[in-house]
């Protein structure tokens, strides 16, 4: 028969002669009724009764300078190194390949979704044909007479800005049609 599993812990320290007197009483009244808790008692008095019997006293005294190192390499273990109190569990649970392979695998996500939509800085995204002359430097086209090469210019340098106002108002602009009353569409007359 198996001891009931409430009255282990409290057997033991029967058979330890730890117990309160009020508890020691309530405990020998079960094991009068109870089989397997006796038996318990029995086998825990036999190995603590042998246990008592082997102590003995060392004929070996340690010296002073061994109990000074022990004390300390033990408080060295208690403080223990910020490595040894964080990183080594860290380590461990790491190092468990269920975390592992999630772990690699959302970081090359995240490293493959930054690489695709980071600019990058030595690449330059098509620009429009106006705007091309103004990339490439020592090209003498003109661009188109819009603000946002004229921006872009002027964030280059202001002397380039310049120069590109001034041969744009020195050159001849195409000829401009001409609208007469003869040359515009007529309009019905039943309008």
């Amino acid at each position: 028969m198996k001891p009931c599993s409430t009255h282990r812990k409290p057997i033991a320290w029967l058979a330890l002669d730890a117990l309160d007197v009020q508890e020691a009483r309530n405990l020998r009244a079960h094991l009068e009724t109870c089989e397997g808790c006796r038996r318990y008692l029995e086998e825990i008095s036999n190995v603590t009764e042998r246990l008592i019997a082997a102590e003995t006293e060392p004929d070996i005294q340690p010296s002073e300078s061994f109990h000074q190192r022990v004390v300390g390499r033990l408080r060295a273990e208690e403080s223990g190194s910020f490595s040894e109190t964080v990183v080594a569990p860290l380590r461990a649970r790491l190092l468990n390949w269920r975390v592992v392979l999630p772990v690699i695998g959302a970081t090359a996500l995240v490293i493959a979704a930054w690489s695709i939509l980071e600019p990058r800085p030595g690449v330059l995204l098509p620009a429009p044909s106006g705007a091309r002359a103004v990339l490439t430097p020592n090209v003498t086209n003109d661009l188109d007479p819009t603000i946002s090469n004229y921006q872009m210019v002027a964030n280059r340098s202001l002397e380039e800005l310049d120069e590109l106002l001034t041969r744009q108002g020195n050159r001849n602009p195409p000829p401009t049609p001409l609208y007469t009353a003869s040359t515009l569409p007529r309009a019905n007359a039943s309008d």
